[in-house]
Formats: structure tokens, C-alpha cells, sequence
């Protein structure tokens, strides 16, 4: 996510802090030490939270790219959405279901420890027993928080996965993104009459995310029914080894096509992106080959694979083209562009 730094990586994902998390660290510093620690606590706790959504999103053969802590609570970045409704039950609920498991697991030994007195205190950070049972049920306020059917939050996705099994997920999304844009409403009329600017962030961040999310579930179904050779161009041009970025870039000029497969004896022996040619003449001029450039590990797509799998291979590997194979050989080469106009088009006749 913009704006933000790494923190450190864990189980291949990068944990990141947004830059607007110091504005929080400064407003906690002031009340103190102890402030200081319930803030640490919280995001300690809402940290393991993400992770927990993003393992099992792994499990289910979910990339997950990052984690970013920011004031109103972590968002996981996944390379894309779970394609089985009860896959997304159980990523849902993996976060919620750490936040009880440390309230039920912990509760015996901090109530012998801490006392019922101190345990079932109202929150407060008067005394270090205090404030450790507060970081403690600041575990069942996540929990209860997210569980709250508010699409994208947890409770929302575990609404909508229950909801498409039965009306699949088209339909499920629209009834999930109605509910989270109603809630997102509630919450901006309780934090302008209270004046809870956080509550009204949160509101625009639903809101916000619910649409956006709405959008890629219509997306998806759509390229659904399409497969790449549908769309594929009827004329694309491959590049040698020995050609120089120079020759690379003249044919940029004369053809519209700017991502190349690099073909030696009939075979496929590398791809070269427009990125790659970009950064290729910054850093050593035209007269580079493009056998020192190209890429030789590169995703790649069939013919026969839909479009929304083309989509996901793009997004798991941060690339915007992929060279395209039928039976081992070049074909062509799809672009992000190629797919967005179709998207575009089915949209407008819709």
C-alpha cells in the first residue's frame, strides 16, 4: 500500500505500518507509558488477527503480498478473492476466531493473576494490572467489531460467502455491499453526532471498500465467460535474442503491441515487458541486447484459460502482459488493456 514502510516479514509476508500510524503513536505518547503500551498491545493483537486471515488464505492457495497496520485497524493485501464461498467463510473467520481463542485461553490466568477486581474493571490505564487487562479485552472488541455484518469487514464476508451458496456470488455481493452501505451510514451519523472522527474514517472506509469490492466481484463474472483466445490479436510480433533495445523500440513505434516474446530457433526463450525495455535503455542504452534484459522466469497463460485467470496471474505476479502458448509456442501476447476493454464493452451493453 502507498504511504507505507516494512516493519519486518513473516511467513513470506511483509507486515507494513502506514505513515498516518505515527499521527496515533504521537497522540498515545502523550498519555503516557502505559498508553504507549496499550497501543502496542493493540496492534500486536490486530496484527496476529491479519495473520491468521492471511495463512489460511495461503492454504487455499491465496497469495498474500502484505499486511498494513493502519490507525483504524490492519488490511491484508491478497492477490486475489477466494474462489469457494466456504474458502471465504474460513479466512473470514480465522481473525475473529484468534481474538476469542486468546480471551478464552487466557482468561483462567489472568483472573487468578490480576484478580476479579482488577479483571472485570472498566477499561483504564491507572495501574499496569489495569492496563494489561485492558490490552486483554481489547481482543473481544476486535473480535465483536469485526464480526459485525459490515461488507468487507469479517462479519460481512461471512455473510456473503453463507448468502452465496444459495444465490451465488453476483447476487450475494449485492446484498452484502447494501448491508455494509448501510452500516457505513450508521456509523458516519454516530461519529458526526459525537463527534468520533474515527468512526466516520471507518464509515468512508467501508463504504469506499464495499463498492470498490463490488466492482471486482462484477469484473470477475464477467471475464468468466470469456477465454483468452477470444480476444487474443490475430497478429503479434516476436523479437530475437541478438535484437537491441534500440530495434525493440523502433518496433514499439510501428505496432501498437509493446510487450514481446523472444523466440530463438521456434522456441520461446524469454519475455521482454515494456517495463523491462523502459528500465533497459534508462540503465544501459540502446545498444543492449535483448537477451540481457529479457526475462527467462515469466507467468505465462494458454489459450484456453479464461480471462479471469489471466487476471489473477497478472495480479499474483505484478505484471501487466503475459505471452500467451498453445502447445508450447508463442501465440501472442494479452494485455491488461486487452482485458479492461472487455470488461469495458460487456459493461456498456449491460
Amino acid at each position: 500500500m502507498r504511504g507505507s514502510f516494512r516493519l519486518f516479514k513473516v511467513f513470506g509476508i511483509s507486515i507494513n505500518m502506514h505513515i498516518t500510524f505515527i499521527l496515533l503513536l504521537f497522540l498515545f505518547l502523550a498519555g503516557g507509558v502505559k498508553w504507549l503500551f496499550i497501543l502496542v498491545g493493540i496492534f500486536f493483537f490486530v496484527t496476529l488477527h491479519e495473520l491468521c486471515h492471511s495463512l489460511v488464505a495461503k492454504k487455499f492457495g491465496i497469495k498474500v503480498r502484505e499486511i498494513t497496520l493502519l490507525p483504524i485497524g490492519g488490511v491484508a493485501s491478497m492477490t486475489k478473492m477466494p474462489e469457494k464461498p466456504m474458502h471465504e467463510f474460513l479466512i473470514s473467520l480465522a481473525g475473529p476466531m484468534f481474538n476469542i481463542m486468546v480471551i478464552v485461553v487466557f482468561f483462567l490466568p489472568l483472573k487468578y493473576i490480576l484478580g476479579d477486581e482488577v479483571l472485570f474493571h472498566p477499561l483504564s490505564a491507572a495501574t499496569w494490572p489495569l492496563t494489561i487487562a485492558y490490552v486483554y479485552w481489547i481482543n473481544l472488541v476486535l473480535a465483536v467489531f469485526n464480526l459485525i455484518p459490515a461488507f468487507p469487514m469479517d462479519g460481512g464476508r461471512i455473510f456473503r460467502a453463507l448468502l452465496a451458496t444459495k444465490l451465488g456470488i453476483r447476487k450475494a455481493t449485492r446484498i452484502a455491499v447494501s448491508l455494509g452501505h448501510l452500516f457505513a451510514l450508521v456509523f458516519a451519523y454516530f461519529g458526526i453526532t459525537r463527534m468520533n472522527f474515527i468512526l466516520v474514517i471507518i464509515a468512508v472506509f467501508i463504504y469506499t471498500a464495499a463498492s470498490g469490492e463490488e466492482m471486482q466481484v462484477n469484473v470477475k463474472e464477467t471475464l468468466k465467460k470469456f477465454r483468452v483466445r477470444d480476444i487474443l490479436p490475430q497478429d503479434f510480433v516476436s523479437i530475437k535474442p541478438d535484437a537491441t533495445l534500440g530495434n525493440v523500440l523502433e518496433t514499439v513505434f510501428h505496432n501498437r503491441q509493446e510487450d514481446f516474446p523472444v523466440v530463438a530457433d521456434g522456441k520461446m526463450a524469454g519475455f521482454i515487458t515494456r517495463k523491462d525495455l523502459v528500465t533497459g535503455l534508462h540503465q544501459f542504452g540502446k545498444d543492449k541486447t535483448v537477451s540481457e534484459v529479457m526475462r527467462k522466469d515469466f507467468p505465462k497463460v494458454k489459450d484456453t484459460d479464461t480471462l479471469v485467470k489471466a487476471q489473477n496471474v497478472m495480479q499474483a505476479n505484478g505484471v501487466t502482459a503475459l505471452p500467451v502458448l498453445k502447445d508450447g509456442d508463442a501465440i501472442g501476447v494479452i494485455t491488461i488493456e486487452d482485458i479492461g476493454r472487455v470488461y469495458a464493452m460487456i459493461s456498456r451493453k449491460d
